[in-house]
């Protein structure tokens, strides 16, 4: 059989998984958060015809001849780049100004005064995110749409002397409980979440913060606008105030959007059609010429 027929199949497959990834781009261009695919390719091991031969007294050298076997999926690369800001004017609504992830996590509380202080078995239920379409539950934790908790430095409250309440200072890879008799609560640039108690004064419950990456693009998509953590994505280890240490600031009221450009998912998409119909074409003339041969005999 030719070689040819081989290498058309390849490309065939190739601009299958691309027109994959193109068809998933488009299908989010409206998802929170989302972070487009690339496809890249690579070509196969050559099959060599004659072998390099370096120059002698009486010529030179010679190249190697060889024979492409076709082309083979490189890589599918998650693009995070910042995505446009959409203004909603929720204060529960977050978006991220630069590098770092919104931390989700899992887990049975662990309680101290009613409030929780930790989150047993965190560790291996750590998620992570862009989209910051954040709510409030019935006790006051903040969570995203299913219910995970939004992971920051948490406030322990407790009452003084005068049996007012008072926030003191909590640890980190914790919830964020926002008091539920609160009159009102707002987000600052820094994760500070603040509330006004029913006496009408000031509080602090906690700080979000965020985790960073120092290669984004080795997180792993689990679905849901959700990313675990692998060996190759470079998590620092400790959680990061926003604005801080070249970590992105919070933006309430507002979400990130894809940032999927149809234009160019488009242009490629046309790309991968005509790469497609090439290597049928391949296909084809390949066929052809062994149909000849076949008509050789008579």
């Amino acid at each position: 059989m030719l070689r040819s027929m081989y290498a058309g199949i390849s490309g065939m497959k190739g601009m299958q998984t691309k027109l994959d990834t193109i068809g998933n781009n488009i299908a989010n261009v409206n998802t929170s958060g989302y972070k487009k695919g690339r496809v890249t390719f690579q070509d196969m091991m050559s099959q060599n015809l004659s072998a390099a031969e370096g120059p002698l007294a009486e010529r030179g050298g010679i190249n190697p001849s060889q024979v492409g076997l076709g082309s083979q999926l490189g890589t599918i690369d998650n693009i995070h780049t910042q995505g446009n800001r959409q203004t909603t004017n929720r204060p529960l609504d977050l978006s991220l100004e630069g590098d770092g992830m919104f931390v989700l996590g899992e887990g049975d509380l662990t309680t101290t005064n009613s409030t929780a202080t930790s989150l047993t078995g965190m560790d291996a239920e750590l998620s992570y995110t862009r989209a910051g379409n954040f709510y409030l539950d019935n006790d006051g934790y903040i969570v995203n749409a299913d219910g995970k908790y939004v992971i920051g430095e948490n406030a322990t409250y407790d009452t003084d002397a005068n049996g007012d309440l008072t926030v003191q200072p909590g640890t980190q890879y914790n919830p964020i409980q926002i008091d539920p008799s609160a009159q009102s609560f707002s987000i600052q640039t820094d994760g500070t979440v603040k509330f006004i108690d029913q006496n009408g004064n000031s509080q602090t419950a906690g700080q979000i913060q965020i985790a960073k990456f120092s290669n984004p693009g080795g997180l792993q998509k689990t679905g849901a606008n959700n990313y675990t953590n692998t060996d190759n994505a470079g998590l620092v280890d400790n959680l990061i105030v926003p604005g801080e240490e070249g970590a992105a600031s919070i933006v309430s009221g507002s979400l990130e959007m894809s940032n999927v450009d149809l234009a160019e998912e488009f242009t490629e998409m046309i790309t991968a059609q005509r790469g497609f119909q090439a290597n049928t074409r391949i296909i084809t003339t390949s066929d052809e010429i062994l149909q000849e041969l076949v008509n050789l005999k008579r």
